[in-house]
C-alpha cells in the first residue's frame, strides 16, 4: 500500500505525472533532465531493460513495487534512443543537457568579448544544440543527414550575424556611456541565440508543413497526416525555444551588475567567476524545465482545427500529435 501512494501503478511508456497540467509537466520533465541518470552503470541499465521485459511478458519476479518499474523506465528514457534502442552519447542526453551546457552560457556571459571570442561561444553553443537535436531525432523514419545540417548552418549563421552585428552597433553608439554599453553588450547573447533558435526549428521542421505529421486517436491508432497539426506542433516547438534562452540570458547580467558592486566581489575579483558560473547554472536549471514544460509533449487538437476528412476518418473529436521537444 505504501508504495502505490506515493507512485501510481505503473503504465509502460506513459508518464507518472498529470501531463494536462503545467505542475504535472514540469513535474514529468525535471525527471527527463535529471542528472543523476548520467551515472547509471551498464548493469543497472541492463537490468532496467530486462525488468520492464519481465513487466511486458507478464513475468515479473514477486515483490517488484511500482516504484522500481517507474525507476527502470525513467532510466531507459532517459539513455537509450527510443527508436533505435542505442545509448546517446552523455553530452547530448536530456539529462546532460545542464551540466555540459552551462559553461557554454557561462562563456556566452563573459565580459569584454572580442569577436572572435563572440563567433566562437555563439559556434559552440549552437553546435551543442544541434548535437543534442540530432541525437534526440525521430528516427522512426530515415531522414537525411542534411536536413540537419542545414539546420545547423542556418543557426550558427543567424547567431553569429546577430551577435556580430549588434555588437558593433553597440561599440558605435556614441551616445552610450563605457558603463551603459558593457551593460548592453552583456545583454546581445539572447536575442542572437533566441534568433538562432527559431531558425534552427523552421529549417530542420519545414518538410513537416509540407508533408503534416501523424495525428492518433484515444487508442493511439494513427488517423492520417495534418499540415494544420504541424504548423501547431511548429509555433509550440518555435514559442518554446524563444523562452528556453530568455531566463538564461537575461536573469545572469542583472543579477552580476547587481552582485559585483558587492564589497566582497570587488575585493576579490577573482570570485566574480565562479560566482557568474553558480548564477548561470541556477538560471539554466530553473529556464529549462519551465520552459519544456509550456506545452505537453503529446498535445491534442480538437478535429475542427484539423483538416476536414480528419472528422470523416474518426469519430474521435479530440486527437493527439507529437509536437516533440
Amino acid at each position: 500500500m505504501g508504495d502505490s501512494t506515493v507512485f501510481p501503478f505503473f503504465r509502460l511508456g506513459e508518464s507518472r505525472f498529470d501531463q494536462g497540467s503545467l505542475y504535472g509537466r514540469l513535474r514529468h520533465f525535471l525527471d527527463v533532465i535529471d542528472p543523476r541518470t548520467l551515472f547509471v552503470s551498464e548493469t543497472r541499465l541492463n537490468e532496467s531493460v530486462k525488468l520492464l521485459e519481465h513487466f511486458k511478458a507478464g513475468t515479473l519476479p514477486p515483490g517488484v513495487t511500482n516504484a522500481q518499474l517507474w525507476e527502470a523506465q525513467k532510466f531507459l528514457q532517459a539513455i537509450l534512443h527510443p527508436d533505435t534502442g542505442e545509448k546517446i552519447p552523455m553530452p547530448f542526453r536530456m539529462s546532460g543537457y545542464i551540466p555540459f551546457g552551462t559553461p557554454v552560457v557561462v562563456g556566452l556571459l563573459l565580459r569584454n568579448q572580442t569577436l572572435a571570442s563572440t563567433i566562437f561561444w555563439q559556434w559552440l553553443n549552437q553546435s551543442h544544440n544541434a548535437c543534442v537535436n540530432y541525437c534526440n531525432r525521430n528516427a522512426s523514419k530515415p531522414t537525411p543527414f542534411s536536413k540537419f545540417f542545414q539546420g545547423y548552418l542556418g543557426a550558427v549563421s543567424s547567431a553569429v550575424t546577430i551577435a556580430v552585428g549588434l555588437n558593433v552597433l553597440v561599440k558605435r553608439a556614441d551616445r552610450f556611456s563605457p558603463a551603459t554599453r558593457l551593460l548592453v553588450q552583456r545583454f546581445i547573447p539572447f536575442p542572437a541565440v533566441a534568433s538562432a533558435n527559431v531558425c534552427n526549428v523552421l529549417l530542420m521542421c519545414h518538410s513537416e508543413l509540407s508533408e503534416g505529421i501523424s495525428v492518433l486517436d484515444e487508442d493511439g491508432n494513427v488517423v492520417g497526416t495534418s499540415k494544420l497539426a504541424a504548423r501547431r506542433a511548429l509555433f509550440e516547438t518555435a514559442v518554446t525555444r524563444m523562452v528556453l534562452p530568455m531566463p538564461i540570458l537575461v536573469l545572469p547580467p542583472m543579477l552580476m551588475t547587481v552582485l559585483e558592486r558587492l564589497p566582497l566581489l570587488q575585493r576579490y575579483p577573482r570570485l566574480v567567476l565562479p560566482v557568474h558560473s553558480l548564477v548561470c547554472l541556477g538560471a539554466f536549471s530553473l529556464a529549462l524545465p519551465l520552459a519544456i514544460s509550456l506545452f505537453p509533449q503529446n498535445s491534442q487538437i480538437h478535429v475542427s482545427q484539423l483538416e476536414p476528412e480528419m472528422s470523416v476518418a474518426t469519430e474521435c473529436k479530440v486527437l493527439t500529435y507529437n509536437k516533440g521537444l
